[in-house]
C-alpha cells in the first residue's frame, strides 16, 4: 500500500488527503506521524472493505453469477435475448457451471473455452463467450480475455429466381402458404407470428408491419409492441399468390398464423427436401425475397423499405445475392467485351474506331 505524504499547515498541524472513489477525504493531526497514520488506517480499511466486496461477489458460481447478470437487467433485455442467454446457461461451459468463479484463473478460463471448442460451432462459443465473459467482469471487476476459434460466415441458403415459382406453386392450399408467403413478402419471423387480420388491408392491398412476437422463457411467445428497429415498423404491398390465399381463409380475426415456430420451419422444409430445393426456414425465405428484388432491378431504397432494414451494409451483406442465371448472364456481357469475333468494345471488325 502507497503510503500518504503529510504536509504541514501554517497552523503547525499536519494535513493528509485520502481519495475514496470519487471524495476526497481530509485528515489533520498534530503530527506528521499521526495524520499519516491514520491516513493509512483510512486506506486500509477501504481496502479490506472492497476486499470482503470483491470476495463475497466471487463466491457466486457461474451458473448464480448469470441469474444475477440477467435479473439485473430483466426489465431492459427483450424476452428472446434472455431466452438466449438461459440456452448458453444449460447447454454450455457445463463442467464449470457449479464452480465458484474466485477458483477459475484467466489462464484456466482459456482451457475451458479451448474444451468447449470441440463440443461446439465457432459461432455458438463466440455467443456463449460474450455472455460469460460479461458475467466475469461483472462479477470481478476484471476482464479476462481469451482466444477463440475463427468464425467462418456461412452464406444462408435461399431459393433463386427461378425456383421461387416452383415452391410458391408447391405451397398451394397448404397449413403453411400463408406465412411461406408473409416470408416470401420479406417478413421475419416475429413479424409474422405477431400479424394480427386487422393490419391486413384487403381493399387497399397492403399489410401494416407493427410489433413483433419473440420466444421468451419457457418456450412460450411473448408479444412486444416494438420491432427489431424503427425500420421494422413499415407498409409492404401483398403479392397476388398471398392475396388469394388470405382471400380463402374463413378465419379473418386475431392472429394469421398460428402455428409454432419449430412446427413452420419443419414443414417449410420437408417441402424443400421433397423438390430438391435448398432447405431456407422461415428466414431463407426472407434471404430471397432480397435476391429477388436484385433480380427484378429494385432499387436498393425501395429493397431496404420493404424489407425493413435499416443499414444498407447489412442488407447487401447477409441478404443480396446473386442467382445463378445472373452470375451467367453478368459474366457473358463481360467476356464479350474481350470477344476477338466482335474486337474489343464490341467493334464487329475488330478495327480501331476512327
Amino acid at each position: 500500500m502507497k503510503i500518504p505524504k503529510a504536509r504541514r499547515l501554517p497552523s503547525g498541524s499536519w494535513y493528509c488527503r485520502v481519495r475514496i472513489g470519487s471524495q476526497d477525504v481530509s485528515i489533520t493531526r498534530q503530527t506528521e506521524k499521526e495524520a499519516v497514520a491514520e491516513a493509512m488506517a483510512v486506506k486500509a480499511g477501504i481496502k479490506l472493505a472492497r476486499q470482503r466486496e470483491y470476495n463475497k461477489r466471487c463466491s457466486k458460481t457461474v451458473a448464480d453469477a448469470i441469474d444475477d447478470y440477467i435479473a439485473n437487467r430483466e426489465n431492459i433485455l427483450s424476452p428472446s435475448t434472455i431466452h438466449g442467454y438461459r440456452a448458453i446457461q444449460r447447454t454450455r461451459f457445463s463442467a464449470v457451471m457449479k464452480t465458484r468463479i474466485s477458483d477459475i484463473s484467466a489462464a484456466q478460463w482459456q482451457k475451458i473455452v479451448n474444451a468447449e471448442a470441440k463440443q461446439c460451432s465457432a459461432k455458438t462459443l463466440k455467443n456463449a463467450w460474450g455472455l460469460l465473459s460479461s458475467v466475469i467482469s461483472e462479477e470481478t471487476e476484471h476482464s479476462v480475455s481469451v482466444r477463440l476459434p475463427q468464425v467462418v460466415e456461412k452464406d444462408g441458403a435461399f431459393l433463386t429466381p427461378e425456383q421461387i415459382p416452383i415452391f410458391v406453386e408447391a405451397i398451394k392450399g397448404k397449413t403453411f402458404e400463408i406465412p411461406a408467403l408473409l416470408a416470401l413478402s420479406s417478413l421475419r419471423r416475429s413479424e409474422i407470428l405477431a400479424l394480427h387480420w386487422e393490419d391486413i388491408s384487403l381493399e387497399r392491398d397492403i399489410i401494416h408491419i407493427r410489433g413483433a412476437a419473440v420466444i421468451g422463457e419457457g418456450n412460450q411467445l411473448v408479444r412486444k409492441e416494438e420491432n427489431k428497429n424503427r425500420s421494422s415498423r413499415r407498409t409492404i404491398p401483398i403479392i397476388p399468390p398471398l392475396r388469394t390465399a388470405l382471400m380463402l381463409e374463413s378465419r379473418k380475426s386475431g392472429l394469421v398464423v398460428t402455428t409454432s415456430p419449430t412446427t413452420l420451419y419443419s414443414q417449410i422444409n420437408k417441402l424443400c427436401r421433397a423438390l430438391h430445393l435448398p432447405e431456407v426456414g422461415v428466414h431463407g425465405l426472407r434471404r430471397s425475397f432480397a435476391s429477388l428484388a436484385y433480380h427484378l432491378g429494385l432499387s436498393e431504397e425501395m429493397t431496404m423499405r420493404i424489407g425493413g432494414w435499416s443499414n444498407i451494409y447489412t442488407m447487401r451483406r447477409i441478404y443480396t445475392k446473386l442467382s445463378e442465371q445472373d452470375i451467367a448472364e453478368q459474366s457473358s456481357q463481360f467476356k464479350s467485351f474481350f470477344d476477338p469475333q466482335k474486337g474489343i468494345n464490341g467493334n464487329e471488325n475488330g478495327d480501331e474506331k476512327e
